[in-house]
């Protein structure tokens, strides 16, 4: 349902039932559910490379699989920002094999995987990739997902550490 300019947008019912974040590259949208009900719809713009799955630290992709928020910042140079789990036992998995991270790198992923603690943000598989505020007009991340920070605000006060996040290519 759009909008019209100037139109306040019902507020989130809070708090969410086991919400969940659907990212769907394609589209350029992020999808919030609660309870399995889609509640809401954003926009959103992605890193410069949009169609590749990342892969490397530097590649400028969205990273796609299945994640979840390890942090909330709310000192974000991009106003407010959520921290997504990448690398995952996947990618770690994918890495070892092609040369990228070591034995000792892929075994300290997959124990913060398990524990659903931050994993390691400093390998060649890249990291640091966050939801965040500062515009979704275009693709403009270095692999993050960007909303506008109105749109990024209510997703901060939505969810939680530990909310599931899917992204899909």
């Amino acid at each position: 349902m759009a909008r019209q300019p100037g139109q306040r947008r019902e507020g989130l019912k809070l708090p969410l039932v086991d919400p969940r974040i659907v990212i769907l590259k394609s589209k350029r949208e992020l999808k919030l559910y609660s309870d399995r009900s889609l509640v809401r719809t954003y926009k959103v713009g992605l890193g410069l490379n949009t169609v590749d799955d990342k892969k490397r630290q530097g590649d400028r992709a969205t990273p796609e699989g299945e994640f979840y928020i390890f942090t909330k910042n709310n000192k974000s140079a991009y106003y407010l920002s959520l921290g997504i789990s990448y690398p995952n036992v996947e990618d770690a998995e994918r890495g070892l094999r092609a040369g990228l991270i070591s034995r000792e790198q892929h075994d300290a992923i997959v124990k913060a995987i398990k524990r659903r603690t931050a994993p390691p943000q400093n390998t060649e598989l890249g990291g640091d990739i966050y939801i965040h505020g500062n515009g979704a007009s275009s693709d403009w991340t270095w692999g993050c997902v960007a909303l506008e920070n109105e749109n990024i605000r209510e997703l901060y006060d939505a969810v939680r550490v530990g909310t599931p996040v899917t992204i899909r290519p």
